[in-house]
């Protein structure tokens, strides 16, 4: 018998619950999704039993699984792509091909019959996009070498679980036996046309048309939400899938200079919509069923939480990269995706798998990404105590990531100061320094900010100043300053350390915005700290009063 007289104080009473268990997730540090699902389990057939609008939630369901994949279509960065695109296609096939064929042994041997084995193993595969994104986000780490390496696996992985969800849309329950035949020239013939369409429209149709809508950001924003539904609703209709049609509308979005404005205004929406997702997911779960599943749920995990950072490590080494750099790359992988529980509804919809296998596939994701989002905030720490026993993942010869040379190839011969981090701050002070004649060398992780000054005559290294291999491959013998304009205070404490670890007999100056940072910094080792916002105050007071 339903609790509540009507769907809207349904839907309120599923809100006012999500915000106190979320409230209380981001107390504990859990992400939101593991909070959700909670609720889900909660407030279903197994709890509460407050869910009988089953229709209305799938709906908003629906809606948010298609804003993501839209989301995620439009945030096919080319300029990412091309900084990290042969590392991302080898590191993220290679682990995606390992991991399926792994998973799916595991599968096996834990007892699930050849399809649960199939499914499983695909859910095992892919990390969470949204997880990697907050958390990188949040440490300022997303624009650093292993955040740009982990976003490009990421969109590699985004790219093939698309493909599977094609191919499991297309060629799945009766249709398994028309993969050879007709059926699959239809499928091939559909899929073409529709991105033949897709094409066309975002080479003459978009353009103009955005050009018209954007005097409104409202109707700009409308429009973007129409264009995702529609061509969601168009991919069902020929055979796909709504997440297929989505994709294909963020793509074709990705190349306007409205992708930004659009993508931002959407978070927010999407973020609501999938609520619903991760309670619908957690309403199907069969709670009687997660005590036999808790097992292999463990196991499953362990190899996700363990294997696959490793499979990314070895990969990355192979290529010539550092540990430091493989070892915080692979680590912020090591969970499954929000993409694998839709894997898991689409097989249960299809009648491939059963709700046991669903909820084998949650219990596996709520482990994975309770631990992992530990493992991505401390993953510092943990690399240093790692560090010893990663030399493993590290080829004995030049790096890709090192460029010891400017644009020709050349070592300096002599440089006076070195400056970490060239953006307003660093980049200011380093023209200053070369205007005076002093030979400066400026570090920065951003390729194309190192390219920017490379152009303007600076001569600048690409480099991450909380790898703390990397001083050595720096000129160190007659420097006399080394400068940090970063603000991070574990960025300047890791550079320290370093600096000292490898030999560096020269002054340091940090950069702090607070007292209380300055003197850790100073304890630390700090010859100087600067506090440009206090300076620049100080400097502004003297000119406004004639000092």
């Amino acid at each position: 018998m339903p609790v509540f007289d009507s769907i809207f104080s349904e839907i309120a009473a599923l809100l006012m619950i999500s915000v106190f268990i979320g409230a209380l997730a981001l107390w504990l540090r859990q992400p939101l999704i593991m909070a959700f699902i909670i609720v889900g389990i909660l407030v279903g057939p197994a709890g509460l039993d407050w869910v009988h609008s089953r229709d209305q939630v799938d709906l908003f369901a629906k809606l948010g699984i298609a804003l993501l994949l839209f989301i995620v279509g439009l945030k096919l960065d080319p300029h990412l792509i091309r900084s990290v695109g042969l590392v991302a296609v080898v590191a993220g096939l290679g682990q995606i091909l390992l991991t399926a064929i792994l998973g799916y042994l595991i599968a096996l041997a834990i007892g699930l019959d050849t399809t649960a084995s199939f499914y499983v193993a695909l859910a095992l595969t892919f990390s969470s996009t949204i997880i990697i994104v907050k958390l990188l986000t949040d440490k300022r780490e997303i624009d650093a070498l292993h955040g740009r390496i982990a976003l490009g696996v990421l969109i590699m992985q985004d790219i093939v679980v698309v493909l599977v969800m094609t191919g499991l849309a297309a060629f799945g329950g009766e249709n398994m036996e028309g993969l050879l035949g007709k059926e699959a020239f239809m499928v091939i013939a559909r899929g073409t046309g529709f991105l033949i369409f897709s094409g066309l429209s975002a080479r003459y149709a978009l353009p103009a048309l955005l050009r018209l809508l954007a005097r409104s950001t409202e109707i700009l924003v409308l429009f973007a939400i129409a264009w995702a539904v529609g061509l969601a609703s168009l991919g069902v209709g020929l055979g796909f899938t709504k997440e297929v049609g989505a994709f294909l509308a963020g793509i074709t979005l990705a190349a306007t200079p409205y992708r930004a404005i659009i993508a931002a205004r959407l978070v927010s929406l999407r973020d609501f919509m999938l609520l619903f997702f991760f309670i619908a997911l957690g309403v199907t779960i069969d709670v009687a069923h997660l005590g036999t599943e808790i097992g292999p749920a463990i196991l499953l995990s362990i190899f996700v939480l363990i294997a696959k950072p490793l499979m990314v490590m070895s990969f990355l080494g192979v290529m010539g990269y550092r540990k430091h750099t493989s070892a915080l790359s692979g680590l912020a992988l090591g969970q499954i995706s929000e993409f694998s529980l839709i894997l898991a509804t689409i097989g249960l919809g299809l009648g491939q798998i059963d709700e046991t296998t669903v909820g084998l596939i949650a219990l596996v994701g709520l482990i994975t990404i309770g631990v992992s989002t530990y493992i991505i905030m401390y993953a510092h720490p943990l690399y240093e105590r790692l560090a010893p026993w990663l030399g493993i993942f590290e080829r004995k010869m030049p790096h890709p990531e090192d460029i010891t040379g400017d644009e020709t190839g050349r070592h300096p011969s002599r440089v006076d100061v070195i400056v970490f981090g060239l953006g307003r701050y660093g980049s200011n002070i380093a023209q200053e320094l070369h205007q005076r004649g002093i030979k400066v060398l400026g570090v920065d992780f951003d390729p194309e900010v190192v390219d920017y000054w490379r152009r303007k005559d600076l001569l600048t290294f690409y480099g991450d100043a909380e790898d703390p291999e990397y001083p050595h491959a720096l000129p160190l013998g007659e420097v006399r300053w080394v400068v940090s304009t970063i603000r991070e205070k574990d960025v300047n404490l890791t550079l320290l350390h370093a600096l000292r670890h490898h030999g560096y007999h020269g002054r340091v100056a940090v950069t702090a915005h607070s007292e209380d940072l300055h003197k850790v910094l100073k304890g630390a080792g700090a010859d100087l700290v600067l506090l440009p916002f206090q300076d620049a105050a100080a400097e502004a007071a003297d000119i406004l009063t004639g000092g």
